[in-house]
């Protein structure tokens, strides 16, 4: 009979392995995008086999959904992160809209991620019962700080949570997504070190100026 010690350490073994799987599926899935990504490169680089990955995830199609998983599971623990209780309406949307920035920086194949499940039509993210309720922590979190910020008269703009979403995603993922068409075009690099404090305070400020009335219509 196996002992409970034993039996930790396996699972212990089996959670490791299934991590760096994971992180080198997700530079091989960026890197190539989902059809040109190979199983068994990744195995190579693994220096283990294709069998032994398709045992812990069955199919490239679910490893695939798996990296969609863990990459959007870190978005939302950065959103998480913002003390809506603790902070003044303006402070936590431009806070929220900073984080955002910050981990889309940091973190360019979650961007690259995004692009490929789109032109796939979001076909795997739709088969994850994971995903299909993660966006909704963080709509509950713009809807708190909205309404926190509606009460106190700070917030004049009938604004719904989606599109504060979609402006703040809209901005940061831009910057990373076209970076090689928009420097091809202007000869601007948005990712460049010598750009990123001031458009991390234009989003911010932008979301705080939109939710204000700030260059609303007489």
């Amino acid at each position: 009979m196996t002992s409970p010690p034993l039996t930790a350490e396996r699972r212990r073994d089996a959670d490791r392995t299934r991590a760096e799987i994971l992180e080198v599926a997700r530079q091989e899935f960026a890197r190539h995008g989902y059809a040109g990504a190979r199983v068994d490169e990744i195995a190579a680089r693994m220096r283990t086999t294709k069998r032994m990955i398709y045992y812990y995830f069955g199919s490239k199609e679910r490893l695939f959904v798996a990296v969609l998983e863990g990459a959007y599971a870190e978005v939302r623990a950065v959103e998480r992160a913002v003390d809506v209780d603790h902070l003044a309406p303006v402070e936590a949307i431009r806070t929220l809209a900073e984080l955002t920035f910050d981990h889309h920086d940091a973190h360019r194949e979650f961007i690259q991620l995004v692009s490929i499940e789109n032109v796939h039509r979001a076909e795997h993210i739709r088969k994850s019962e994971v995903l299909a309720n993660l966006g909704t922590p963080v709509l509950d979190l713009i809807s708190r700080i909205l309404d926190a910020g509606q009460e106190s008269g700070v917030f004049v703009t009938e604004a719904d949570a989606i599109d504060v979403h979609m402006m703040i995603s809209a901005f940061c993922c831009f910057r990373v997504a076209n970076r090689h068409t928009f420097g091809a075009l202007f000869g601007r690099d948005m990712t460049a070190a010598e750009h990123r404090d001031r458009q991390r305070r234009m989003v911010g400020e932008m979301i705080v100026g939109y939710l204000c009335g700030r260059g609303a219509r007489p």
